[in-house]
């Protein structure tokens, strides 16, 4: 059965809120050691890679100890591997308190000093930190496993879009932070961050770039599905056409939405995020001058069967 004939897993932020406020919260303990490695544009060092079985940090280098903290979604466990030993923590019924506890008892074992910061940050209403939010969770793995098929799906497909982009940018990966699937390409042109932001959001406005990525949405104006942006944002965004039928321009939140439920009503989501992502660079490319700097587009790289002249042609 191929990929376009396999049920496409539905999103319903109502249904899987408890799961992502927690972990949204409980990613952020170990996201918050990216914070530490040399600062890439656009916070591009800090993002949590999709893996077959939930989210992983980046390998983490520290004076006398390496990890990574990898959060098993579809196991309902932590595993922290470092080359001192391995821990796991069970996600079962408790708090970000508790959990946090845990981990920090965890890690010493290992060498490893907790997180330099507590602090619980872009979720709003939440506790202020860590030990702070005491409030309890039941872990569903139910939940667990339709975020990450939802991640999965729609990395497929951010991948495929970025892979052509000769510029500048990051891997495809979760912020978890604002907890969105992220692939962006960047220019070489300073911006100007708006004034009253977080430091953290005129640090990523500080040249111009293209973002294309996944949410879950807030349950209210934007629903679960695909969003971009082109920073800063050019005039003449209201009158495009963004390449995937449901897909629109919303200037209330600056976004260009697609619908999870419309993604997967079109023949090929995978072909379709392409489309989306190809047309929001072609706006930004259009409207916002951005250089036509995209390579061929190849499925795979196959010595036996790719010649060299034929993506020579497809180059040109």
């Amino acid at each position: 059965m191929s990929e376009s004939d396999q049920p496409w897993p539905e999103v319903d932020h109502g249904d899987l809120a408890p799961t992502i406020g927690y972990v949204n919260r409980i990613v952020q303990v170990a996201g918050k050691y990216t914070l530490d490695a040399p600062f890439e544009v656009a916070w591009g060092n800090i993002v949590l890679d999709v893996t077959p079985r939930g989210l992983r940090t980046p390998t983490l280098r520290k004076p006398g100890v390496t990890f990574t903290v990898h959060y098993r979604l579809l196991d309902g466990d932590v595993v922290i591997e470092a080359d001192t030993g391995c821990r796991t923590l069970p996600l079962g019924k408790g708090s970000v308190a508790s959990f946090y506890a845990a981990f920090c008892e965890a890690v010493a074992e290992l060498g490893v000093h907790p997180p330099r910061s507590e602090t619980i940050c872009e979720i709003p209403g939440s506790a202020p930190t860590f030990p702070d939010d005491r409030a309890e969770h039941t872990w569903n793995p139910h939940a667990a496993r339709r975020m990450w098929e939802a991640w999965n799906l729609a990395a497929r497909g951010l991948e495929a879009w970025q892979a052509p982009f000769l510029g500048n940018h990051p891997r495809v990966g979760l912020m978890w932070g604002g907890f969105d699937l992220s692939a962006t390409r960047h220019r070489a042109q300073p911006t100007e961050p708006p004034a009253g932001r977080p430091p953290f959001q005129q640090n990523a406005q500080l040249d111009s770039y293209v973002a294309v990525g996944f949410a879950f949405g807030d349950g209210k104006a934007q629903p679960p599905g695909m969003y971009a942006y082109i920073w800063p944002p050019p005039d003449g965004l209201g009158t495009r056409s963004w390449g995937v039928d449901g897909a629109a321009w919303h200037p209330d939140a600056g976004l260009v939405l697609l619908p999870w439920d419309r993604l997967g009503a079109t023949p090929d989501p995978h072909e379709s995020i392409v489309a989306f992502g190809d047309a929001v660079y072609e706006a930004a490319v259009e409207l916002a001058g951005w250089p036509d700097t995209l390579g061929p587009r190849v499925d795979g790289w196959y010595m036996s069967r790719t010649p060299p002249e034929l993506v020579r042609s497809r180059h040109s």
